[in-house]
C-alpha cells in the first residue's frame, strides 16, 4: 500500500501509469486491510449551556499537543496556513483534520482485521484520554446532526480555503460535503491490473448495498431528513467531474491508463510552490503539458507530488491509489467500525464470495445502477430489493471470513466483528435508523437538551479489539 517515487525530476504521462503497476502486490498472502475513520467534536460551551462544534484553538491544537506529548505521535509536514501543526504520524497511521475539523484516523496498512481493530481500540483509549480533560467529546455519525453550515469552524489549511472557493462553483452541496459530512473507509490491495479491475468494479456495484448497511446519517439540523444516509445525498451535488460512480468502472478490460486519462482530465484544485497553495482550476493534463504561472512570475512545471495531490482529490465511490479505497460508508460507531472492513474483505479477497455477491448485479445498466444508489441512500434497507441483497452480501462475507480462518490470540475469526451487525441486517435497519428508535423524537431539535441526548446517543466509545 506505498509506493516509491520516481527518480526522473522531470514529470512524464508513463510514469503516471507505472505508479500503479508498481503498488501491485503479486502475492496475495501479503495483501492488507487498512481502515479510516472521521468524527465530529464537540465542545461543551458553558455559557450557551449546549455543546457547540469545535475550533482549532483551543480544541484541537490541544488534542494535537497532548497527543503528541504523551503518547509518542509526531508532527507531519504538513502545517496550517499560520504554521499550525495540523497533521501526526506514528507507525505508518496519521491523524489529519478535514475541513470542518473532523478528525481522521488512517491507520496503517495491517495484516488482518484483528490488527486493525486493535489499533482502532488504542486510539480511541489515546483519543479519551486527552478529550476529557479539554472538555471534549466526538461523534462517530455521517453527517453533523445539528450544526449549520454557519455554526462550523474551519481548519487553517490552505488547501481548504481554495476548495471552499471553487468548489460551490460545482454543486450546492459542496461546502456541507467538507464541513457536515463524515465517512468511514477500508483499503485493499491488488494482485494485477486485471485484478485491481475486478474488485473496483465489484467495490462499485456493491458499494449502494453496503453504504445501506453502515447508513448512519438520518439528522440534519436536529431533525429527520427522511433519508438513512444524508452523506450519501449531499455527494450528489459536490462537483460531478470527480465524485460518484465512474461508468468505465463497469467496463472490461480495465487498465491502470483508464483510470490514469480520467484523473488527467479533471480540473485541478491547487499545486503547491513554495510551502503556498496556488489555486489552478485547469485539467491536470492541461497543466502536465503546459505548466502554469505562480503568483511570484515564476513558471510552474508538473511534478510528482503535483500529480499525487491531485490524485486524492478526485473522489470516486471507489478509489484507485496504491491500493483501493472504499468511501462509500458513513461514520459508525465503535460496534460497526471493524465491521466495514471484514465485510468488505470477505467480499473482496473472497472471489467466489465477492462474484457470488455481484451476480445479482452484474448486468444492470449504469442509470439502473444509479437508481438503486439513490434508492439505497434514501430508502436502506427498508426497500425489499436493498434488504434481499443486504442479507446476501452479509452472509457470502461472514462464511467467506470463516473460511479464511484468520485467528487472533483468543481463537477468534474475523467473522466476529459482523456479529454487531448480523441483528440490523436481518432486521432490514441501519444503525442511524436504530439509535433514531432510541433516542425518540420527543428529544429531537437544536436546543440544549437535544443536543446532549445526540451527542450521547452517537458518541464515539470504546472499541473492543
Amino acid at each position: 500500500m506505498t509506493q516509491p517515487k520516481p527518480e526522473a525530476a522531470v514529470l512524464r504521462r508513463d510514469q503516471l501509469v507505472t505508479y500503479f503497476e508498481g503498488a501491485v502486490r503479486s502475492d496475495p498472502s501479503t495483501h492488507l486491510v487498512g481502515t479510516e475513520l472521521e468524527r465530529f467534536g464537540l465542545a461543551r460551551d458553558e455559557e450557551a449551556g449546549a455543546y457547540m462544534p469545535i475550533r482549532y484553538a483551543p480544541h484541537i491544537q490541544g488534542v494535537l499537543e497532548a497527543l503528541v506529548r504523551d503518547y509518542g505521535w509526531e508532527p507531519g509536514p504538513d502545517r496550517g496556513t499560520d504554521g499550525e501543526v495540523v497533521e501526526l504520524r506514528r507507525s505508518g497511521a496519521s491523524i489529519t483534520l478535514e475541513p470542518g475539523g473532523q478528525f481522521e484516523l488512517s491507520g496503517a496498512p495491517l495484516a488482518n482485521v484483528h490488527e486493525t481493530c486493535e489499533e482502532f481500540s488504542d486510539h480511541y483509549e489515546e483519543l479519551d484520554a486527552v478529550s476529557r480533560p479539554l472538555g471534549l467529546t466526538w461523534l462517530a455519525i455521517g453527517y453533523h446532526p445539528f450544526a449549520t453550515r454557519e455554526q462550523i469552524n474551519w481548519m487553517p489549511k490552505g488547501r481548504y480555503q481554495v476548495m471552499r472557493n471553487y468548489l460551490p462553483t460545482k454543486g450546492s452541496m459542496a461546502l456541507d460535503m467538507m464541513s457536515r459530512t463524515c465517512t468511514v473507509q477500508a483499503n485493499f490491495d491488488y494482485s494485477s491490473e486485471a485484478q485491481c479491475g475486478e474488485r473496483l468494479r465489484r467495490a462499485s456495484a456493491l458499494a449502494p448495498i453496503v453504504m445501506a448497511m453502515f447508513a448512519n446519517s438520518p439528522l440534519v439540523e436536529g431533525q429527520p431528513s427522511g433519508r438513512v444516509s444524508s452523506r450519501s445525498w449531499v455527494w450528489t451535488d459536490v462537483d460531478n467531474d470527480r465524485c460518484g460512480i465512474r461508468p468505465f468502472f463497469f467496463e472490461r478490460p480495465f487498465s491502470f491508463e483508464r483510470y490514469v486519462d480520467w484523473v488527467l482530465d479533471v480540473p485541478m484544485f491547487f499545486f503547491k510552490r513554495s510551502g503556498k497553495y496556488v489555486a489552478h482550476h485547469q485539467p491536470f493534463r492541461h497543466f502536465l503539458e503546459h505548466g502554469a504561472e505562480c503568483p511570484d512570475g515564476t513558471h510552474a512545471t508538473a511534478t510528482y507530488d503535483d500529480w499525487l495531490v491531485h490524485l486524492s482529490t478526485v473522489f470516486p465511490e471507489v478509489r484507485l491509489k496504491p491500493h483501493l479505497e472504499f468511501r462509500s460508508a458513513d461514520a459508525v460507531g465503535s460496534r460497526f467500525v471493524c465491521a466495514l472492513p471484514a465485510l468488505l474483505k470477505g467480499l473482496l479477497y473472497d472471489d467466489a464470495a465477492g462474484d457470488e455477491a455481484m451476480a445479482p448485479l452484474d448486468a444492470l445498466s449504469f442509470d439502473e445502477r444509479i437508481a438503486l444508489w439513490h434508492e439505497a441512500a434514501n430508502e436502506g434497507m427498508k426497500s425489499a430489493r436493498v434488504h434481499e441483497l443486504a442479507k446476501r452480501v452479509f452472509k457470502l462475507s461472514q462464511q467467506a471470513l470463516e473460511n479464511f480462518n484468520v485467528l487472533d490470540s483468543k481463537g477468534r475469526r474475523e467473522s466476529r466483528f459482523l456479529e454487531a451487525l448480523e441483528p440490523l441486517v436481518d432486521e432490514g435497519i441501519s444503525p442511524g435508523e436504530d439509535t433514531l428508535r432510541t433516542l425518540g423524537v420527543e428529544k429531537l431539535g437544536t436546543d440544549a437538551a437535544a443536543r446532549t441526548a445526540i451527542a450521547a446517543a452517537w458518541r464515539f466509545a470504546g472499541v473492543e479489539p
